[in-house]
C-alpha cells in the first residue's frame, strides 16, 4: 500500500536536530477574558460537572467490579465471555454520558472502523491528553496498551481492567518482550478477542510533530487501522506534556469550558506488504508517515526516552532542551543506548556546568582540555559544532564524541602518542617532556601543563606510566584526535624541512655538515623565497588534513 509523502523539512544532514518545537511542552496562555470565563465557571458549573462525573464514575465502579470478580487466573487469560462481555455496553453509555456531562457533548467521526476480523489492530495518534480515553468510547471499549501502574489506581484500576489491556511496565526489561507476544497472540488468536486499541508514540505530546511509534502494534504483521484524534479548539486545556500543566489543572480548566470538541478520523485499513510484514519498523514508519500526512505535521524521532534525558538536565538546574536530542535517532544511527547516553550527559555536564544556557563554548571546550585555544583547537571544536552557533550542546557532543574523537582513540594511537612522549622508552613521561611537547603542540602555558600532569598522575609518582595516559586518554577521547592532527603537521614539517635541506645541498653540491658554511647574499634571497613557498605548501597539507575530520554523514560507531 502506497503511502503519502508527510510534510518534512529539509536538512542537509539525516543527524541534525529538525526544527520543530519542543513536543514535550505546551504553555497554556489564558487572556484576561479566559480568566473570568474560568473563575466563572469555577464557582458555578464546575462544582456540578464535578459531583455528576464522580457519581458517574461511582455507577461505573461495581459494574466494572462484578465484570471482574472471581475470574481465575486461567479465565483472565481468555477474553470476557456471555454476561461479563454483555456488562460492556451500560459501561459504554455510562462512560459516553461521563464525558457529555465534562463537555464533550459532541464525538465528530469520520470515516468508518473497520471490525476485528478486518483489522485486530487500532492505531491511534497523536496522544496528547488522558481524555484520549474519549477515543476507546468511541471505538467500542476496545483493548488497550496499558502501564502496568494504572491497574493499582483507586477506582480506575477497575475500570481499566474491565477492558482487559496488554499491561506494559517501563521498568521492566523484559516487559516490552512480554508486551508484544500478547498482542501477537491476541490478534493471531480465534477465541474472540476485542480489537487492540494502540497509541505507538508511548507519551503525550503537545501534536505539533508524530515522535518515533514504538513498533509493539506492528511485529503481528496483521492490517491495522490508523485512527486520528484532533481537538479543534480555541483554548487547548486538553494537552498534558513533561512540561506544562499537571493534570488536576488541566481537568479544572477543561471542565471550565462550555464545550469540547474532539474529531476522531479513521482512515482506511491499512494491509502491510511483504516487506513490511518482515521489517515491523518499516510498517510503522510508513504507517506514522501516512497519518502525518494526513494530519499534516512533520515528523521527528524522539521518544520518551527523551523525556528521561530532559529530566536529568532539569536536576542539575540546565534547560531542558539539552536532553532533546531524537533519542531513537541516535541509537540507530551510533548504536548508543540509553546507559551510555546517560554517561556522556554526565561528561557533557562537568564540561558545561555554571553555564547559563547549558552549552560548551570554545573557552570552556579548551578550559576542560587544559588548553589555550588555538587554531587546532577550533578546527576540532568546529567540528563538533555542527550547527556553526559556537556553542555545542549536548546532541553535538555526542556526534563530535562518536564521529571526531572516539575513531581516533585507538590503541595504536595511545601508544604512538606515549612514544612521542617517551622516545627513550623508559617506560614512563616526565613533567619535563610532557611539557616540551605541549608547549610545542599546543602552546600550553607551565600552569596548564601542571594541571594536565597531575589529572593523569592520578596515583602522585611524579611521572605518568602507559596505564595512566591510557586512561586518560579513554576519559578524554578529544586528546586523541589533537594528538592526531599534531602528528599529522609534525609528519608534513618534517618533509618540509628535509626539501629545504635537499634543495640547499643541490645548491651548493655540499655535504650536510657544510650546509652551516656562509651563503651569499643571492642564495640567501632565493632560500628566503624557496622557505616561503615551502610554508604555504605546508598550510595547504594542514588545512587538506583538517578538511579530513570532517565526518561522514550517517556514519555508524559505536562509543566504548
Amino acid at each position: 500500500m502506497e503511502t503519502q509523502r508527510s510534510r518534512v523539512f529539509p536538512r542537509q544532514n539525516s543527524m541534525l536536530l529538525p526544527n520543530v518545537k519542543n513536543p514535550f511542552v505546551y504553555k497554556l496562555e489564558l487572556k484576561w477574558h479566559d480568566k473570568i470565563k474560568i473563575g466563572l465557571m469555577s464557582v458555578t458549573v464546575f462544582p456540578l460537572r464535578l459531583l455528576l462525573v464522580s457519581i458517574l464514575l461511582l455507577i461505573c465502579w461495581p459494574i466494572a467490579f462484578v465484570a471482574v470478580w472471581g475470574r481465575s487466573e486461567k479465565e483472565q487469560g481468555k477474553p470476557m465471555t456471555g454476561w461479563r462481555r454483555a456488562l460492556q455496553r451500560p459501561l459504554g453509555m455510562l462512560g459516553r454520558l461521563c464525558f457529555v456531562v465534562m463537555g464533550f457533548h459532541v464525538v465528530r467521526t469520520r470515516g468508518e472502523r473497520a471490525s476485528r476480523d478486518e483489522a485486530p489492530l487500532l492505531v491511534c495518534a497523536p496522544h496528547s491528553t488522558f481524555f484520549d480515553a474519549v477515543v476507546a468510547l468511541a471505538c467500542g471499549l476496545p483493548s488497550s496498551v496499558a502501564r502496568a501502574e494504572s491497574s493499582q489506581t483507586p477506582l480506575f484500576g477497575t475500570l481499566v481492567a474491565f477492558t482487559q489491556p496488554v499491561f506494559v511496565s517501563r521498568e521492566d526489561g523484559n516487559s516490552r518482550q512480554n508486551t508484544i507476544r500478547e498482542i501477537q497472540r491476541r490478534v493471531t488468536s480465534d477465541e474472540g478477542w476485542p480489537q487492540i486499541a494502540i497509541f505507538p508514540e508511548g507519551t503525550c505530546t503537545n501534536r505539533s510533530c508524530l515522535i518515533t511509534y514504538k513498533a509493539g502494534a506492528f511485529y503481528p504483521g496483521v492490517p491495522i487501522q490508523p485512527v486520528l484524534v484532533r481537538y479543534p479548539n480555541r483554548l487547548d486545556t486538553l494537552t498534558w506534556t513533561w512540561e506544562g500543566l499537571d493534570a488536576a489543572s488541566i481537568f479544572w480548566y477543561t471542565l471550565c469550558q462550555f464545550n469540547t470538541n474532539v474529531e476522531i478520523e479513521f482512515l482506511p485499513v491499512y494491509k502491510p506488504s511483504e516487506e513490511e510484514r518482515a521489517n515491523p519498523k518499516l510498517y510503522a514508519r510508513n504507517v506514522r508517515q501516512l497519518m502525518a500526512a494526513k494530519l499534516d505535521v512533520p515528523v521527528t524521532d524522539h521518544t520518551y526516552d527523551d523525556c528521561k534525558l530532559m529530566e536529568v538536565a532539569l536536576q542539575h538546574n540546565l534547560p531542558i532542551e539539552i536532553g532533546l536530542i531524537e533519542f531513537n535517532k541516535i541509537n540507530q544511527k551510533l548504536g548508543l543506548n540509553l546507559e551510555t547516553v546517560r554517561e556522556l550527559m554526565s561528561k557533557y555536564l562537568e564540561i558545561a556546568r555554571d553555564s547559563e544556557d547549558g552549552r560548551i563554548t570554545l573557552h570552556k571546550f579548551a578550559q576542560y582540555l587544559h588548553l589555550p585555544v588555538t587554531a587546532v583547537l577550533e578546527e576540532v571544536f568546529s567540528l563538533y559544532d555542527r550547527s556553526g552557533t559556537g556553542v555545542i550542546d549536548f546532541r553535538e557532543y555526542i556526534i563530535g564524541l562518536s564521529l571526531v574523537s572516539q575513531p581516533s582513540n585507538t590503541e595504536e594511537t595511545i601508544q604512538s602518542a606515549f612514544k612521542m612522549f617517551d622516545p627513550e622508552g623508559t617506560g614512563h613521561i616526565t613533567l619535563e617532556r610532557l611539557g616540551k611537547i605541549m608547549y610545542s603542540a599546543f602552546g600550553m602555558d607551565a600552569l596548564q601543563i601542571r594541571q594536565l600532569f597531575r589529572d593523569v598522575d592520578v596515583d602522585g609518582l611524579g611521572f605518568i606510566t602507559y596505564d595512566q595516559f591510557s586512561a586518560h586518554a579513554q576519559k578524554k577521547p578529544e586528546y586523541a584526535k589533537l594528538f592526531h592532527v599534531y602528528q599529522t603537521l609534525h609528519s608534513a614539517r618534517e618533509k618540509v624541512q628535509q626539501a629545504d635541506e635537499a634543495e640547499r645541498r643541490l645548491e651548493y653540491g655540499l655535504d650536510p655538515p657544510q650546509l652551516g658554511l656562509t651563503r651569499s647574499p643571492d642564495v640567501e634571497l632565493r632560500e628566503r623565497r624557496d622557505g616561503a613557498a615551502a610554508a604555504e605548501e605546508f598550510e595547504t597539507a594542514v588545512a587538506g588534513d583538517l578538511r579530513s575530520l570532517t565526518p561522514t554523514a550517517g556514519a555508524k560507531v559505536k562509543v566504548a
